[in-house]
This record gives C-alpha cells, structure tokens and sequence, in this order.
C-alpha cells in the first residue's frame, strides 16, 4: 500500500513569521469557540425550556444531541479531512456552524433547535480535528509546536469555564438565543480570514475510505456516548443505558478487528501499538472526564447547597479558567526542561490534590475560601496533563498521520467532556439515595469527588507506569 504524503508548509525552526502569528491566531480563536459551544447553554436550558416550551424530560436533549454528533463523527471526519484538505474541511464546517447557529438562534419549535445542535455538533466534529491538524503541520515538532499546543489547549479547556459564564451572562442580560448568535460574527471574521493564511495539506494518492471501519466506530461511539448520558439520567440498570452500552462496545470490538483485516483501514493499528498514541490518549480522556464532571459536581453544589443563582455559580468558576490559562501556559515550559510524561505525572498530582481539597466542604456559604483557590490549583494541573497529553499522542508522527492522531486527540477530549457529566452524576445520584434530609446533595457530591480524585490518580499510574521511557539494557 502506498503511503500519501501532503504538502504542507510550516516555518523555519527557531522563527515565528508574521504569517504563521496569524495563522495560530485564527486556529486558536476557532477552538476556543468550539470549546465555548461544549458548556454555554448548560445554564440557559430553563430558559431556552420556557421559550420553546420544551417538556422538562426533554431539555437534556439539547446537550446530548450536541454531544453525540461531536463525539460520534470526530473519527470520521478527521480522516476525511486527511483526504480532501485539512483547510477545506475546516471552512467547510465553519461554514456550517455559522448556518446551524444561525438557524438556533432563529429557531421557533424544539425540532428546529435540536436541528441546530446536531449541526453545530457535526461542525465541530469536521473543525476541531482539522484545526488541530493544521496547527501541528504548521509548527515544526519541538518547542514551537509545544508552545502552540500549550495555548490551544489552555483555550479549550478556557472556553469550556467561560461557556458557562457567558451563558449565564447573555441569558440575564439580553436572551438565551445570544448563545447561539455569538458565533456567528466570529465565524465569519474566521472564514474571511482563513484562507488567506492557512496553507491546504493535500494528500498526493487519494486512499480509499474504510466504511465498515468507519459505521463500526461511528456508530459505536453514538451507542456508548447516548448509553452513558442515559445512565446519567436513569441509572446504568435501565435498559435504555445498558443496551447502547453493549451495543456501542460490542461495535467497537468489530472496528477493532475490521481495521485489522482491511487493506486501507481509517485507524492503522500500528498508529494504536504505538504507547504514546495509546496511553497519551488514555491521559487525556481522564483529564477531560474529571474536570468537566467536576464543573457539573461544583455546579450542583453552589446551587442546590449553597443557593447561588446560576448566573452567580458560572462566575465562580472564573478562577477555574485563570488557573486553566495559566497552566497552559507553563506547562510547554515545564515540558521543554523534563518531559511530557512527567508533565501528565506531575500534573495529575497538582489536580488530584486540588480536588482532594474539595472533599471537606461543607454546606456554609464560607466553604466558598475553599472552593476557589482548590479550583485553581486542580485548573493548573488538569490544564498541564492537556497540555502533556496532546504533544505526547501527536508527537514523532510523520505528516501523512498527523491527522489521524489529531482525530484520536479529539475524540478522546469530546468523548471525556461527554462521558465525565453521565458518569459522576450517576455516582453522585446514587450517593444521594442513600443519604437523608437536606444533607443528601452536599454527600452525594463529596463521593462522587472522591471518585474524581481517584480517576486522577489512575490516570497518573497508567502514565508513569506505561509511558516513562524505558532504560537500555546495562552492557556486560
């Protein structure tokens, strides 16, 4: 099988052009406002409920439609985009996100809305693997590359907090249907800009695409992406959680084996047999899973606990996003002196310990001192296991696969961001079932943080024990 490889341009090693400034400008602005889209109508859903007179039962839909499309053609459409131009498909999902965000803020029946998310969903599906792409073709691996890693991710994991504040803050002040709009001038501004900046990677022998690999993981992480957002609702008993489950896992064994046996599989398995791929992604997947599922933990407890309003408990987290920014910003330092596996060790430790502080707060609205700088703190080290988990899975890959590994990173961030809300509240939910009287929220939280504290010390085993590098045998 012949190997396609692109033409790409990326700049001298040791000089940033004007060009590439802007270049990385316009990716990163384009993440952070996909990563702005994962968390900026969690706090207008009553809102958006009242207006389209969505039943209560439904408005979860207006989250899980969005995630599913995201999480579910992520794999896809990042091979796609390896296919027929990186550039071309990201403009072509900006395009789309404009049109879906437009046709949300318009949107006059709970039909045209969850047309909408479905949209936005398949546009970030289509944008961020691409974008990521880009961004590593365009900086030589090295510091470059880790330093422009270093701020997507710190955005990304920025947007998600300030999603939340901005949600809040446009549904008080103006209306819910400003969340959807926002994104349009900046869609736009991207869109005009873009091409004029951003150089297309073409592939020079045009590879067949791998369908039965493509429904088999497609449709296979639709059924494990809506199982657990079932199980966050119902229980992972209900037959509504567990069929997908089984479903979704038993497609994912036979995408295994198909990419085993086809000529020209979307997922090569040695990409998979390579420990930084692997474990890298493993990483990431954690460090998603926890910090987006402790916002939604948090969340609950200044609302139900303490009686902040939803506008006030989106502010709240603003610290969580300092400390994000700053860790993505110190992180490709700390990487450049050590490595990035002791960035996803060290990191671990900073937010297991960040974390770990929350599990002694208390139904006082003083426990507040604790929940601020812990936040900050847990923020600085999740933002530096993000950092070491994208260089670690898309490092010392050649071009042809880069956005291969860029569609994996991106999966393993959608799916983590989807899956860590279902999960914990599900932990949380049954805590509280087992708790009495006014109490019962303020325990079903701290176990379920306690959970998130373990998940995070895993996530650092399995990075010391499967990625530090290896000795070379001692000569006789």
């Amino acid at each position: 099988m012949s190997t396609p490889t692109l033409r790409t341009t990326v700049a001298p090693a040791n000089r940033v052009t004007g060009r590439l400034r802007i270049t990385l400008v316009v990716l990163l602005v384009a993440q952070f406002m996909l990563a702005v889209d994962f968390s900026i109508l969690n706090v207008a859903l009553p809102a958006i409920g009242a207006g389209l007179r969505f039943r209560l039962a439904d408005l979860q839909w207006i989250a899980t439609t969005f995630a599913l499309s995201a999480a579910g053609f992520t794999l896809l459409l990042g091979r796609v985009g390896d296919l027929i131009g990186r550039r071309r498909i990201f403009l072509a999902g900006l395009a789309v996100l404009t049109a879906a965000s437009l046709l949300g803020g318009f949107a006059t029946t709970p039909a045209i809305l969850l047309v909408a998310r479905v949209a936005q969903g398949l546009a970030t599906a289509a944008v961020t693997p691409a974008g990521l792409a880009l961004l590593t073709t365009s900086f030589p691996d090295g510091p470059m590359r880790q330093k422009a890693l270093g701020l997507n991710g710190a955005l990304m994991s920025a947007g998600f907090t300030t999603g939340a504040i901005l949600g809040g803050v446009l549904t008080d002040l103006l209306s819910w249907r400003w969340s959807f709009l926002l994104n349009v001038p900046v869609a736009v501004a991207v869109l005009l800009v873009a091409p004029a900046v951003i150089t297309e990677s073409r592939p020079s022998v045009r590879p067949r695409l791998d369908l039965p690999g493509a429904l088999s993981i497609t449709i296979g992480l639709l059924g494990i992406v809506y199982g657990l957002t079932q199980a966050g609702e119902h229980g992972f008993t209900r037959p509504t959680a567990l069929v997908p489950l089984l479903v979704g896992a038993a497609l994912l064994v036979v995408f295994y084996r198909v990419e085993r046996r086809t000529a020209e599989p979307l997922v090569p398995v040695r990409i998979l047999t390579r420990r930084t791929v692997a474990w890298g992604n493993v990483a990431g997947l954690i460090a998603f899973v926890t910090e987006t599922s402790l916002v939604y933990l948090l969340t609950l407890y200044l609302q139900k606990t303490l009686g902040f309003s939803a506008l006030g408990a989106g502010l709240s987290f603003g610290v969580l996003g300092i400390g994000t920014v700053l860790g993505g910003v110190a992180a490709p330092r700390l990487i450049a002196r050590t490595s990035p596996t002791v960035a996803l060790v060290l990191g671990g430790l900073v937010q297991a310990a960040g974390t770990g502080a929350l599990l002694a707060i208390g139904a006082h609205p003083g426990w507040l001192a604790l929940v601020l700088p812990a936040t900050f703190v847990g923020g600085i080290g999740n933002m530096v296991v993000i950092v070491g988990f994208m260089i670690t899975a898309t490092s010392g890959l050649p071009a042809t696969e880069q956005g291969l590994a860029s569609g994996l990173a991106t999966m393993a961030q959608q799916v983590g961001i989807t899956m860590g809300t279902p999960v914990l509240s599900a932990v949380a939910t049954a805590a509280m079932a087992g708790a009495a009287g006014g109490s019962a929220v303020l325990h079903g939280v701290r176990v379920a943080i306690g959970v998130n504290v373990t998940i995070v010390l895993l996530g650092v085993a399995l990075a010391a024990g499967f990625l530090a590098r290896r000795r070379p045998p001692a000569r006789p």
